[in-house]
């Protein structure tokens, strides 16, 4: 899928340097910005729905003892 975006042309620069200074493509830093700020995103957004349900009583809590005795790490 092609995308267009625009980009300021400060970070546009740095961008170019980077690229040319490793003989790497703009598009190769474009994608691994892409893959890792969008797990950054989802971390961040899959947590806070989380807390959300945790403070409407949606989501089960339990307690380091309660994990470690289910887990059999007592023993």
């Amino acid at each position: 899928m092609a995308t267009s975006i625009r980009l300021d042309p400060a970070i546009e620069q740095r961008l170019d340097h980077l690229a040319a200074s490793t003989g790497r493509s703009k598009a190769y830093y474009l994608r691994e910005l892409i893959v890792q700020g969008l797990e950054d995103l989802e971390d961040f957004y899959l947590a806070a729905a989380t807390m959300e349900r945790v403070r409407k009583g949606e989501e089960a809590l339990y307690s380091s003892s309660e994990l470690r005795g289910e887990l059999g790490l007592d023993n």
